[in-house]
């Protein structure tokens, strides 16, 4: 996510709005984002409401086997409709800016 931060203004330029959504709770993310400078949002979803509507929980994953999110980035236009979508298995492994904005250039206009 550093390296969505550090490229922010490439998405705010284009008129994309970057969140991130994370099982934790409130108080952590805020820590979290506190900690490493974020300035976009990082929303809390703890009962996995949205995080399953997307289909990318991982069951049993995370520490003490916590149910937690995959990696996972989505480009949604302004109607709601999914663009783009890349989903990993791997925790370590997720989109960099760059693949997401090149997503972007192909989907051209239509998928802003």
């Amino acid at each position: 996510m550093r390296s969505f931060q550090q490229r922010l203004p490439e998405f705010e330029a284009r008129g994309i709005r970057v969140v991130a959504i994370s099982i934790d709770p409130p108080d952590i993310n805020q820590r979290q984002s506190q900690k490493l400078g974020y300035t976009f949002p990082l929303l809390s979803d703890p009962d996995a409401k949205v995080i399953r509507r997307y289909d990318v929980l991982h069951p049993g994953a995370g520490p003490k086997s916590a149910d937690i999110a995959r990696p996972a980035e989505f480009l949604i236009d302004s109607n709601g409709i999914v663009r783009w979508v890349n989903l990993t298995e791997n925790i370590a492994v997720r989109a960099r800016p760059e693949q997401v904005l090149e997503a972007l250039n192909q989907l051209g206009p239509a998928g802003q």
